[in-house]
């Protein structure tokens, strides 16, 4: 079942796009997602044949990607509500495969950003089929790359464990990014953030699309995580990387503002795809109680149980409407990041609520791989640390207002 909705002035295209995405999301995604949430090695989820790969080759060929739907011939406005479409569609079938098919695009924007044919025509035409990868955490930074309002290259700052180094015409790159980078293990290619340096000096931070097929790169193993499985999370190491100086984009002048325009570009995706995923368990629990039976009645009959799902869907109602207007609003070229935060946080706040007290109305059953709620509730909780554990963004966006 689904519950009732007020989307506005949807065209005829946008309905066929969501329920395209809705479709992909019940009949693909959930299906593997819980098959792959159940093997017990993290190491399986990726293996050559893992059913995580049609995934992507399925999600490809709709044309759904950021870069597929990034139409120029469409006015902002329009475009944000499509991608907001489909993201909370994505995050109803499954949010850790939502996050990974989002940011294995991450690079192809990128590379479009640059405007420099040499990256364009290496990664953003028909036939690029790379997965690319976000690569920022350290294994000494964490969220703390993310405080867009501090300096993380100046003492007392503790040193970076990533640097690039200027030779002649080329950087070379070493050290590690952390267990945390979404797709780090099955990546081709990665949206690089590390520090730049020149002699002893680290003149601050960069940006740079690296590939991964060159000398000196090497993956750690996935991590095994309590929630989102499906999502592949590992360290990449550098080891005297070298990539062409065209290849590192963003110098330490530009590094903050690009920053903060992607933290508010990640926040705002992931207010949507987790909008998505406490959709989902309010579904879940609507159809559960309308068929489980006590009192002679379905439980759904009860006065009781009928104003607390009217709760759940009322929390949902009102994380949808913050996301969709950040999103709105971002789309027309002026983010505020508070306003993204906001949306991440409170999304994610809600959805690991929702799931709680969704699980609550399956009773002893919700607790049972049997039914989907403990697995929501698990990714759930996931959502509330990545793309910046909610309580530094909280403080980061506070020190805004």
């Amino acid at each position: 079942m689904q519950l009732p909705e007020i989307e506005v002035g949807l065209t005829e295209e946008e309905i066929a796009v969501r329920d395209t995405v809705h479709k992909f999301a019940e009949e693909v995604m959930r299906p593997i997602a819980d098959r792959l949430d159940r093997l017990p090695d993290p190491a399986d989820v990726i293996a050559d044949g893992s059913e995580l790969y049609k995934v992507f080759e399925q999600y490809r060929a709709l044309g759904l990607g950021l870069a597929d739907t990034d139409d120029a011939d469409l006015d902002p406005l329009p475009r944000a509500r499509m991608r907001a479409l489909i993201n909370e569609e994505l995050g109803w079938g499954d949010g850790g495969l939502a996050i990974s098919l989002g940011v294995a695009d991450m690079h192809k924007f990128f590379a479009r950003m640059t405007g420099r044919p040499e990256l364009i025509e290496r990664y953003c035409t028909p036939e690029s089929t790379e997965i690319g990868c976000w690569a920022i955490t350290e294994p000494s930074h964490g969220s703390d790359m993310l405080r867009v309002d501090r300096t993380n290259f100046e003492p007392p700052a503790r040193p970076p464990d990533c640097v690039a180094e200027k030779d002649g015409d080329h950087w070379i790159i070493n050290g590690q990014k952390a267990a945390w980078v979404s797709n780090g293990t099955i990546a081709d290619v990665g949206v690089l953030f590390c520090s730049l340096r020149e002699g002893d000096n680290i003149l601050g931070g960069g940006i740079g699309v690296v590939p991964f097929d060159v000398p000196g790169v090497t993956k750690g193993k996935p991590l095994d995580k309590v929630g989102q499985r499906a999502l592949n999370q590992g360290e990449i190491y550098f080891d005297n990387v070298r990539v062409p100086d065209s290849y590192i984009f963003i110098k330490p002048e530009l590094y903050t503002p690009v920053v903060e325009m992607v933290l508010a570009a990640a926040n705002q995706t992931m207010g949507c795809v987790w909008v998505g995923c406490a959709r989902a368990a309010v579904e879940h629990a609507v159809a559960y109680s309308k068929e489980r039976v006590q009192g002679g009645v379905p439980i759904f009959e009860h006065p009781h149980m009928q104003s607390r799902l009217f709760k759940l869907f009322m929390k949902v109602e009102a994380a949808r409407s913050l996301v969709r207007r950040v999103a709105y609003h971002n789309s027309m070229g002026q983010a505020k990041v508070e306003y993204s935060i906001a949306s991440k946080v409170f999304a994610t706040n809600t959805a690991f609520e929702v799931c709680s007290d969704a699980l609550q109305v399956f009773g002893g059953n919700g607790l049972t791989k049997e039914y989907p709620m403990e697995k929501l509730l698990r990714d759930a909780r996931a959502s509330m640390i990545e793309d910046g554990c909610n309580e530094l963004l909280g403080s980061l966006a506070g020190s805004k207002l």
